[in-house]
């Protein structure tokens, strides 16, 4: 039997709602507005509702199947580093319903060929003027762009300091508007709420945060994560502190000078494609300057996965697995 297009989308929300994730309409009798108006990055943007929606990476896709809302995307572009993350997401099979566009970076060109009418993505992480593909170059073009507010920083029109988790709350309430699923999204942020509150209640109060460096990549120097991304926040939730809490960076390299004199008692490890987490701490183990760095001496690794540590629903799992981690060793 061929469905209707109608009958189809209806069929859709009965699946959707059947697994916890409802896609709200108007109430009977109601028109849906067609526009929206949000504050994105500093600036009043209006939004028409998606139709041809595209997401970009692990923090754009899970923003958005995280509210149900897989059969309004297009396509996702992911690079193929994130493979591990989309097998281990609580959202594969809507990664497997949707069209992967590309397995590296989003372009003009991508969005342009799938018709797209609407994109999320992060500033240099999605977006970038050096590549040719911003907000106001694909305005040109008729496609809307959506930025994730953790990247607002470093935004040339913006430069906001947002709390990382702060910002993926803002960034769920904001989709649920521009998609008009606003009650799942406040559902979705109180949710997290809660569990980001019973992950800090589990911290001692009578010891000091332990001390986390977070090792995504880097040989010459370390790939890591500054104030500014998730896994900052991440770690203080859990009842640590990230070692470069300072460093005015999202993800940035460090030297390893810093690392030593920092002297962290856990590492935690990005996991992800091409070389995998016990490769990454065979390999800090056999570097002799981190030899008497206590996480090293101790043998005090936690692995955690991209999808995790990057902004976007995992954040509160990333936490609790941390944590959890932190008092298995009486942190």
């Amino acid at each position: 039997m061929i469905l209707s297009r109608p009958t189809a989308l209806l069929a859709a929300a009965v699946v959707l709602t059947a697994c916890g994730a409802k896609v709200e309409s108007a109430p009977p009798g109601e028109t849906a507005p067609q526009e929206v108006t949000v504050v994105n990055c500093g600036r009043e943007v209006t939004y028409p509702v998606p139709r041809r929606a595209v997401s970009y990476d692990v923090s754009g896709s899970e923003k958005v199947f995280a509210l149900g809302l897989g059969p309004r995307l297009r396509g996702y572009v992911m690079n193929a580093l994130g493979d591990p993350s989309i097998a281990g997401s609580p959202w594969k099979d809507q990664y497997a319903s949707v069209e992967r566009l590309g397995t590296s970076r989003v372009t003009k060109e991508i969005l342009v060929e799938a018709k797209a009418d609407w994109v999320i993505a992060g500033w240099n992480s999605g977006f970038s003027e050096e590549r040719g593909i911003t907000p106001k170059l694909l305005d040109q073009l008729g496609i809307r762009s959506y930025l994730h507010t953790e990247t607002c920083w470093e935004f040339p029109d913006a430069k906001q300091d947002v709390n990382p988790i702060e910002a993926l709350y803002t960034d769920l309430r904001n989709l649920g508007d521009i998609f008009q699923v606003r009650p799942r999204a406040d559902e979705l942020v109180k949710e997290l709420q809660d569990r980001f509150a019973k992950v800090r209640a589990t911290a001692p109060k009578d010891k000091p945060p332990v001390k986390v460096f977070v090792y995504d990549s880097g040989t010459d120097q370390p790939y890591t994560s500054g104030r500014h991304a998730a896994p900052n926040e991440i770690i203080a939730a859990a009842g640590g502190r990230n070692i470069f809490d300072t460093l005015e960076d999202g993800w940035g390299a460090v030297g390893w000078e810093p690392v030593v004199q920092s002297a962290p008692e856990v590492i935690v490890i990005v996991d992800w494609a091409g070389q995998t987490g016990q490769e990454k701490i065979d390999y800090l183990k056999g570097l002799p300057q981190l030899a008497n760095v206590p996480a090293v001496r101790d043998n005090r690794f936690h692995i955690l996965s991209y999808g995790d540590l990057v902004s976007g629903p995992r954040n509160a799992q990333g936490a609790e697995s941390l944590a959890g981690y932190l008092r298995s060793i009486g942190r």
